[in-house]
């Protein structure tokens, strides 16, 4: 399977990178900021049929045309553009993700950034990597030093849970907050350092899968917000290098 993914995130990078500079069809689904463009479906409709021809029984659950279901205990999870937004608008901050989950259990990941050339890998007991070279969450145990990378739901503004006052709570303590655009992106970011923590609210299985492997295989910590343990299922996310994460928590519960 590992060739077949890496097949599929390498294929689909180069139809990002052709394309990212062209004109493309772009619609609105829900509300006119959750985009979808005519490369993503291009993109997932290659990586499907990679995915198919090596593994025809497998089941498929991806952002654009949803789950294709078998009898198969192994799902591709797909997000054929993570950082649709971004791309759409020519910021090279986007990239392809590809979980494979085996019995509920993610067990390999993928996330390729062709723009920057930045390829995170992982395999379940077997770490985390950029680009062949091993990586590790960062050192930093102290929530004042650190840095942190958010997201906003689209429904931001009809969000009960209200993610710009947890911002506000961060930036009002002098802490860095950055908000990127790609979520699986921000995992791996966070996995090799670059960040100390990220949370997020609302996000779906093709966002995470893959970055949530990399963020664990990394030595990280991914959690709800109750510090429960994580299911790529679940709407909200905390990720961090373990050592700031208790205060994250606290800071988004006052």
């Amino acid at each position: 399977m590992k060739d077949t993914l890496y097949k599929a995130g390498i294929e689909a990078g180069k139809i990002l990178k052709e394309y990212f500079d062209k004109s493309y069809g772009i619609e609105s689904k829900d509300v006119i900021s959750n985009l979808v463009t005519e490369v993503d479906k291009i993109s997932e409709t290659k990586i499907i049929e990679i995915i198919k021809k090596d593994f025809p029984e497998h089941n498929i659950l991806s952002e654009e045309i949803g789950a294709i279901n078998t009898a198969s205990n192994v799902k591709w999870i797909i997000d054929p553009i993570d950082g649709t937004i971004n791309y759409a608008h020519r910021i090279p901050i986007c990239c392809v993700s590809i979980g494979v989950e085996v019995n509920g259990e993610v067990i390999m990941g993928l996330v390729f950034n062709p723009l920057s050339g930045e390829q995170f890998f992982s395999e379940k007991g077997k770490g985390a990597f950029l680009n062949d070279k091993k990586i590790h969450v960062s050192v930093q145990d102290d929530i004042r030093s650190a840095l942190v990378v958010t997201g906003f739901p689209y429904d931001t503004s009809r969000n009960p849970n209200d993610p710009v006052s947890i911002f506000s709570k961060f930036v009002n303590m002098d802490i860095p907050v950055r908000r990127l655009g790609s979520a699986a992106l921000d995992l791996c970011w966070t996995a090799c350092g670059r960040f100390e923590g990220f949370w997020e609210f609302n996000l779906n299985p093709w966002d995470v899968s893959a970055g949530y492997l990399i963020m664990e295989e990394a030595g990280g910590k991914v959690t709800d917000f109750n510090n429960n343990k994580y299911s790529i299922y679940n709407k909200e996310i905390l990720a961090t290098n373990g050592l700031v994460h208790n205060a994250m928590l606290e800071v988004m519960k006052r």
